[in-house]
Order: C-alpha cells, then structure tokens, then sequence
C-alpha cells in the first residue's frame, strides 16, 4: 500500500493516480475487514479460554498442594515446614480442613516433601497463583560467619477431582512398590512394607502414601493421588493450548525461576509476578497471606 502511495506522489499520469486511488481504497476495506475477523477471532478465544477455566474451576471441590524442598539442601527442607505452617494458620483463619496425604522427613529438620488436602469455600480458585518457586533469603541458624544463603522450595496447588470427574487407570499402566515408612531422620518407623508407591507408566507420574499403618489403605490413598495428577496435567494441557502465558504450576525448583522472595533480613516479601512488596514478613509467615493473594488474583487473572 505504501508503494502504492509513493507510485502516485511521484506520477503524472492522471489516469494512473485514479486507478492507484482507486486500488488503495479497496485495500484500505480489506484490511479493515481483516483486522475485524483477527479482533472477533481473538475474542472468541478469549471468551472460550474464560469458559473453560470458569467450567475447570467451578467443578473442583477442594485442593491439594505439594510442597518440596528445591535448592539449598536443609534450609529448604525447613522452609517447607515454615510454608506448611503459614497455610495452616491462614486455612484455621477460614474454617478450612486440612489432611496431611503424605511427608517426607528431612534427616536433619523439616520435609523434603509435604503433600496435604485442603476442603473448603472456593479453596482452588483462591490458592491456585501460590504455584511456583518460592525463594527464602536468610542468615541460618548454623550460620557461624553470618552470611545470607539463599534457599527454594516448590509450591504446586492441583485441583481435587469430585467423584462424578473420576478417571479409570488402567492397571497394566501402573508400577507398584510397597517400601517400608519413614519417620524423622530416616528411621523405619514399621517392620513390614506398609507404605506404597505408584509410577503411571504412560505419563512418568509418581505418587506414593506412607500416612497409614495399613497398606491398602496407602494404596487407596496413593491412587487417588496419582488420578489427581494425572488429571492436572491434563487440565495444564488443555489451558496451555488456550492461553500459552497462563502458568498454572510449578517447575524445576531452581532459584532463578522464583515467583516469590522471602527476605528475613529486610522482613520483606516480593511477588515478582506483579513486582510488588509487602513490609509485613512477620505476619505474613502467621497466615496473614490475604492481601497478597488478593493483589494477584486482580493481576494474574
């Protein structure tokens, strides 16, 4: 179009400057056209993307949210013992139910992995942002010299399927090793091989129980785990197809992929997504977690 234009400045042609006018014109509605059908493509997208999350979100009944420990070995695993607490504590302040599903005891103090359920009012729909790396800056407390280590642990909130969504496995897919419990420091907490784990061939996802002293009953725990990651991760396909910036869940667990800083020594808290900070660590470790999720879910929606 803009050779067009330049073919006429420069032309004397008369006839020849209408028939360019002429052809700009019509290249002018098309392109009109054009950009209106991309505007209503890309908003059917967007109106279907809304339906399919408000659909996803609407027939979750409750949360479970997995905790591990990423980078910075025991500092991590007692970081995700501190994370644990801070839900629990803004859980108690809604009337929310929580169930540890499984731990991992660290050797030395902490989890290496907590996972738990939460059930309540709208529980996913208000905790899902929380999925990501979160890092912890801080002087520990076998720290002789003073120095700040840095520290991560990953956070995954998946939705909790209700029974009328259950999903058949197929048996031959599954992997099963029973193993005995683990307490504090790596001890065998029973003689048999109570606790249980399952790898879904197909996908590679693991999930395993020791809560209970009663093998069926950590299997029966350990497949309900293992359909509810399953069916994450094909909820997380679907949405990615939707809306590709849309992350929903959590990484590798390397610092450099955080979405969240915890600096003890600044008493600060910072949410990279929105690049924003709350001046209220001390608090905010208690459960007072409210106005953050609050400023994300306006942000990230």
């Amino acid at each position: 179009m803009l050779d067009l234009t330049y073919l006429a400045y420069k032309s004397n042609d008369v006839k020849l400057i209408k028939s360019i006018t002429s052809e700009i014109t019509v290249l002018r509605k098309k392109n009109t056209v054009l950009k209106n059908k991309i505007k209503s493509e890309f908003s059917e997208k967007e109106i279907k993307r809304e339906s399919v999350e408000n659909k996803v979100v609407k027939e979750i009944n409750s949360a479970i949210i997995e905790l591990r420990a990423g980078t910075g070995g025991n500092e991590a695993c007692i970081f995700v013992e501190e994370i644990f607490r801070m839900y629990s504590m803004y859980i108690k302040e809604l009337s929310w139910k929580v169930k540890i599903l499984n731990s991992t005891y660290s050797n030395y103090q902490g989890y290496k992995e907590l996972i738990f359920q939460i059930s309540g009012n709208n529980v996913y729909n208000i905790l899902k942002y929380e999925s990501g790396v979160h890092r912890v800056q801080r002087i520990p407390k076998t720290e002789s010299q003073g120095r700040l280590h840095t520290s991560a642990i990953t956070v995954a909130v998946l939705p909790k399927l209700k029974k009328k969504m259950n999903i058949s496995l197929n048996q031959e897919e599954i992997k099963r090793e029973s193993f005995r419990s683990r307490g504090a420091g790596g001890q065998n907490v029973n003689k048999t091989e109570t606790a249980i784990r399952l790898t879904h061939l197909p996908t590679g996802l693991i999930a395993e129980c020791q809560a209970e002293r009663s093998q069926h009953k950590n299997l029966k725990q350990a497949l309900k785990i293992l359909k509810d990651r399953i069916f994450n991760l094909k909820v997380k396909k679907q949405l990615e197809k939707i809306h590709s910036k849309r992350k929903l869940f959590f990484s590798s667990g390397d610092r450099s992929e955080k979405i969240r800083t915890y600096n003890f020594h600044k008493g600060r808290v910072t949410d990279h997504r929105i690049n924003k900070s709350f001046y209220n660590l001390e608090e905010f470790m208690n459960g007072k977690i409210e106005n953050l999720l609050n400023n994300l879910k306006k942000k990230l929606r």
